[in-house]
């Protein structure tokens, strides 16, 4: 199990430690910078943190110890505009959408066998590849230039946003990326081609006519379970939906309480029928229903849920969680979950009971177990 948590908020990156006395925050870096994702690389334990730094653009920190000092790496960069290229308008909004960095939303390590490769989800819908550790970033053209793209738009953001990235662990060439909204994409050819990846989505804030189509559908966040990797969970904004088959095809699952809308999912690391989801009002409200926080639990695959509650507050609770905010260790066993009223909370019972490691972070944006 792990022992070491990291979590991005929004005035900075916490590390937080299994001790004698109880799970506790150890050390702090970037305090008062807004941390949008971290992530820990299991193949040489290198550190990644994002900050957005609003006016003044996005940097991008790699630590080699855990935290305690960062050297400050080059963040992706959108290639020059080319002669004559008009940029893209959002279809609802008729804005232009940009042509530059806005946020790094997703860090994913590559495969096992590709030491030094990292893949980066941006806004405005950009996905970025690195080979040596970060030190320099490439755009992915073949999607970047898909015909299709015109046509994403943006969710809870103005601009579309890639936010999960899934290697296979079967094959490093084959990843699935979610976007908002934009549905799911696919490669089997380490990003030389895609194709949509979302048949059986629905969306219902379409018009009818257009509810299952592959482009319009809004993932909140895609999970692949490692020891079954044919098995995908998804938070849609609508629904929850999951795939047995390499994410090709979705069911939807709707008979949830106390609701199917939210942000984060997470799956257990080798049993696919086994997933986690924090249920919440959505739309114009975006609390938990009823003023409880809980978390679902499934473990036949999403026939039937448990309402897990033990350790987290049932009453004028009113945490959000978001959908890099829910994580599982390596044992299926320890979880970790952080909300956007700084609420950071960790189960080491597969849910069935939590505890509170503190209620005074600021908003948490990322939480991420270091693996061994």
């Amino acid at each position: 199990m792990s022992d070491l948590i990291h979590v991005a908020t929004r005035k900075g990156v916490f590390n937080v430690v299994r001790a004698a006395s109880g799970w506790r925050i150890d050390h702090a870096s970037f305090l008062g910078d807004n941390c949008s994702i971290i992530l820990h690389d299991h193949r040489c334990g290198h550190l990644y943190a994002a900050l957005d730094h609003g006016h003044f653009g996005v940097k991008l920190q790699r630590s080699a110890d855990g935290g305690r000092t960062w050297t400050e790496i080059p963040a992706p960069a959108y290639p020059p505009l080319p002669d004559g290229h008009e940029l893209p308008v959002h279809p609802m909004t008729g804005k232009t959408i940009p042509w530059s960095l806005k946020l790094i939303w997703a860090l994913e390590p590559g495969g096992d066998d590709e030491p030094g490769a990292l893949w980066c989800g941006t806004l405005p819908g950009g996905l970025f590849r690195s080979d040596d550790h970060g030190d320099s970033w490439t755009i992915n053209r073949p999607l970047w230039d898909h015909p299709s793209r015109p046509s994403w738009f943006g969710g809870g953001y103005d601009e579309p946003g890639i936010h999960s990235i899934c290697v296979d662990p079967r094959d490093s060439k084959t990843v699935r990326v979610g976007v908002s909204c934009a549905g799911v994409w696919a490669t089997t050819d380490g990003g030389a081609t895609w194709q949509t990846s979302a048949k059986g989505m629905r969306a219902e804030y379409m018009p009818p006519e257009q509810a299952y189509e592959e482009t319009s559908q809004d993932p909140h966040l895609i999970v692949q379970c490692p020891g079954q990797p044919d098995r995908f969970w998804t938070q849609h904004h609508n629904g929850i939906f999951t795939s047995t088959d390499a994410a090709r095809t979705w069911s939807e699952i709707t008979d949830v309480k106390p609701s199917t809308f939210g942000f984060a999912v997470a799956v257990h690391p080798a049993r696919g029928d086994t997933a986690w989801v924090v249920p919440a009002i959505k739309d114009e409200k975006r609390i938990p229903v009823g003023g409880h926080v809980v978390v679902n639990r499934t473990t036949d695959g999403g026939r039937s849920w448990q309402t897990l509650t033990k350790g987290l507050p049932q009453e004028h609770a009113y945490d959000l969680v978001f959908r890099h905010c829910l994580h599982v260790d390596e044992s299926g066993q320890r979880l970790v979950m952080g909300s956007t009223t700084g609420s950071l909370w960790i189960s080491e019972d597969g849910g069935d009971s939590w505890q509170t490691v503190s209620t005074q972070l600021p908003p948490v944006y990322c939480t991420r177990f270091s693996f061994a």
